[in-house]
């Protein structure tokens, strides 16, 4: 069985005003740990569980490290939330080290206004030559991962008109995004060493690929998601993503190739997850033309259902999809909640309820 383990990002507020606030440093110096950690920004916090292979156990982790982050910035009067941008404005305040001074410095304003949290996904593989073989063959169905995971409709202050604006934001770094097929490791790491060659990258981290290989672990990476608002929602991704890793590994180990579809027809398609959440038309992955989300979320479920069935999750990702199409992404309970209240402090609160819900 792979294992699987959650890197979450999360967004620091002040728990009357419900802005951001920047107290990371604060929170982590309480008492080191290795699941906590340092971002870009003092706004943030990360929290990473430890790789599982029984997503029981998974789920656990979720949530004992969200309730830990919540203990802990309780600490310093602050509360963590699930939200992959911040509805209130804010001029986020870079964290103060070399690797991020540099970044400030040679991107500007993209890394000043870099305030977006992700869910990074970690997945076991063999080897570097699996890895890659995965790589090859998951590009398609990264964009409903993207669209399962909406959760950033506003940017200081304003409605977006979309459901992941965090991916329109994180994409003006220059090394994110789709990717081309690699074909192999060589092809892997020559590719990712003439990016670094052109200088204006730091260093192997800045390889912002919607999935990649693993620089620390043996493992694919995962990184196209928004941050889900509701811990159940993180547990159907990483099933999910577990599943395309394993449905990929074996169409790798069989010869059979990977979807030609070029990095212009990705990138639409990720826009279009970015823009419609579950909430319109999606594309359809291998076909490319419009179809609804809920009959694209079925097409992913039903390319990895033997995988999910033979890890002993097919029933549980079953009942969590019809869930999650059923209420919706964080997405719209973020815009429900405004037309609701008419006040953003009251998206950010709700939001920090159901972090640890």
């Amino acid at each position: 069985m792979r294992t699987v383990g959650v890197e979450e990002e999360l967004i620091l507020v002040d728990p009357g005003r419900g802005e951001p606030q920047a107290v990371s440093g604060a929170v982590l110096a309480l008492a080191p740990d290795d699941g906590l950690e340092q971002e870009l920004q003092l706004e943030q916090l990360e929290v990473a569980t430890r790789p599982k292979s029984a997503m029981s156990e998974l789920s656990k982790e979720i949530k004992r490290w969200r309730a830990e982050a919540v203990r802990r910035a309780a600490q310093v009067g602050a509360v963590p939330v699930a939200l992959a941008t911040s509805p209130l404005p804010v001029h986020p305040s870079l964290t103060s080290s070399e690797r991020y001074r540099w970044m400030r410095e040679e991107f500007a304003l993209t890394a000043q206004e870099q305030l977006t949290c992700g869910c990074h996904i970690h997945v076991s593989v063999e080897s570097d030559e699996e890895g890659v073989g995965v790589l090859d063959r998951i590009r398609p169905w990264l964009a409903p991962l993207l669209a399962l995971s909406s959760n950033s409709p506003f940017w200081h202050a304003r409605d977006t008109g979309y459901s992941s604006y965090r991916s329109r934001v994180w994409g003006r770094w220059p090394s994110a995004g789709p990717v081309e097929i690699f074909g192999s490791v060589e092809r892997y790491r020559r590719q990712v060493r003439a990016m670094l060659d052109t200088g204006a990258l730091l260093d192997e981290g800045m390889i912002y690929f919607d999935a990649r290989l693993s620089r620390h672990y043996p493992t694919v990476e995962v990184r196209v998601a928004d941050v889900c608002m509701e811990a159940e929602d993180t547990l159907l991704l990483a099933m999910l993503v577990r599943a395309l890793v394993e449905t990929a590994a074996r169409e790798w180990r069989t010869g059979q190739p990977p979807e030609p579809a070029g990095i212009g027809l990705l990138r639409l398609a990720a826009w279009r997850a970015g823009r419609s959440g579950l909430d319109a038309d999606l594309v359809q992955p291998l076909i490319w033309t419009p179809a609804p989300a809920e009959t694209v979320m079925r097409a992913l479920l039903d390319h990895v259902r033997e995988a999910l069935a033979e890890a002993g999750d097919l029933e549980s990702a079953e009942e969590r999809l019809a869930e999650l199409l059923r209420r919706g992404s964080g997405a719209r309970r973020q815009r429900e909640v405004f037309e609701r209240t008419s006040e953003l402090r009251a998206v950010v609160m709700d939001c920090a309820d159901r972090t640890v819900a």
